[in-house]
């Protein structure tokens, strides 16, 4: 997939692409020198990468305006949901341990000049919030049980989650209901609906601990 054939499928502003094209330079640069995604993956990186992230924008609510994306590594979704609602004024917040990603994050940011957009350089565990969240989002961190674990910390009453899973993510919903109240919605993946690795995306509200 070519930068213009993402332009047209995510149906995203040439303001947007803008700022993907700057996060993509530095994310090649970077990538040269430090294992951000398998290797194999960045020929094909705006299919793989780039939409797989933005096709969380139609499904968030409206009105949101805080973001946080859990164990952020190379920017997805975080950086590209960034971009995509810098227009919406959403603040995003990336929260990532390593330091390499962490220092990668902040420089793609700078690049992309999202003012709003901040890079939290720590375990998720220890990070403390202003105020919780809209919407929790993640990708290829843990198994949901984990997950929601981490959320949990810094989630408000009315914070939603949007985690980009395999499609084989039943056993993890399975796991995760002997330790979680939640509603569940799944929406099948637009960048691979098909075949053995097909991806989920699961929408999670209304999270609530099961008593022990």
């Amino acid at each position: 997939m070519t930068p213009e054939e993402f332009a047209n499928a995510a149906d995203v502003s040439r303001e947007t692409m803008e700022r993907l094209r700057a996060m993509d330079a530095v994310f090649l640069d970077w990538s040269a020198k430090h294992n951000l995604v398998a290797r194999s993956t960045i020929e094909d990186r705006w299919h793989r990468h780039y939409l797989d992230s933005a096709q969380l924008v139609p499904l968030l609510p409206d009105g949101i305006e805080r973001i946080v994306d859990l164990g952020s590594g190379a920017g997805f979704p975080g950086l590209v949901l960034a971009a995509c609602l810098t227009e919406k004024k959403v603040c995003v917040t990336l929260i990532e341990s390593t330091g390499k990603k962490a220092d990668f994050l902040k420089a793609a940011g700078e690049a992309m000049g999202i003012d709003s957009l901040k890079v939290l350089p720590m375990r998720i565990e220890s990070v403390k919030l202003p105020k919780p969240p809209d919407v929790i989002t993640a990708r290829a961190l843990a198994r949901l049980d984990k997950l929601l674990g981490y959320g949990a910390g810094i989630q408000g009453q009315n914070t939603k989650y949007f985690l980009l899973k395999g499609q084989d993510v039943g056993p993890e919903l399975t796991e995760a209901a002997k330790s979680w109240h939640m509603e569940v919605i799944r929406h099948q993946s637009r960048t691979d609906p098909k075949g053995p690795g097909a991806g989920t995306i699961l929408e999670i509200g209304n999270l609530v601990r099961a008593q022990q």
